[in-house]
């Protein structure tokens, strides 16, 4: 696992403008129905990285207008919810995640939440350059920190390991502190605690 200094990666140094994937209308990546995309690219090196084949800058396909199209489509179904950003890592993608996070303020306003999963924790970002801040102040909540597979646990909501937290972006950027998202429910029983107890 790598940690940067303030302002050591530059997005427009990496970034190849590639994405792993982009999933329309699926229920795992935040609250609600989501569209999700992943951009490719992550410096991080998380020993147990779920999605390791995604930390290749030049995994995938480039981004393109017609898919940034499709994506605002999708968003305008009223059952949707809003836009997860994963990866790799957003904020080493920051000229695909803003020109999308960018149309959809200018389509949908704040009927669409914003959702973006980093290695960065919220304090770092504070000290990063100012494209990454630009991302952040668009985001509504923040799943942060780098995955630490010694404090995996299953029992955790929409994250992988303890160090990791889901935090209000607008509170935590008033309060210039990281403040948890209000509306977290991480299990207090994992599936096979609750098989068994069905089966009693």
């Amino acid at each position: 696992m790598r940690h940067p200094k303030p302002q050591e990666w530059d997005s427009a140094q990496y970034s190849q403008g590639y994405y792993g994937d982009y999933k329309p209308f699926n229920f795992v990546d935040g609250e609600g129905v989501r569209c999700s995309l992943y951009v490719s690219g992550c410096l991080f090196a998380c020993k147990g990285c779920y999605n390791k084949a995604v930390q290749n800058f030049k995994y995938g396909k480039p981004y393109t207008k017609e898919l940034e199209d499709q994506i605002i489509a999708d968003l305008a179904h009223d059952y949707v919810q809003g836009m997860t950003l994963l990866g790799g890592e957003p904020f080493l993608n920051t000229e695909v995640c803003l020109s999308l996070v960018t149309r959809i303020r200018q389509t949908y306003g704040h009927t669409k939440d914003i959702w973006a999963w980093s290695g960065y924790t919220f304090e770092e970002l504070l000290l990063e350059t100012e494209d990454k801040l630009q991302l952040l102040e668009q985001v509504d909540i923040l799943v942060d920190g780098r995955f630490e597979i010694d404090k995996k646990d299953l029992n955790l909501q929409f994250r992988g390991s303890s160090n990791q937290r889901i935090l209000d972006v607008p509170k935590s950027l008033a309060a210039k502190k990281a403040v948890l998202w209000n509306k977290c429910m991480d299990a207090d029983r994992t599936y096979e605690q609750i098989k068994k107890s069905d089966l009693i």
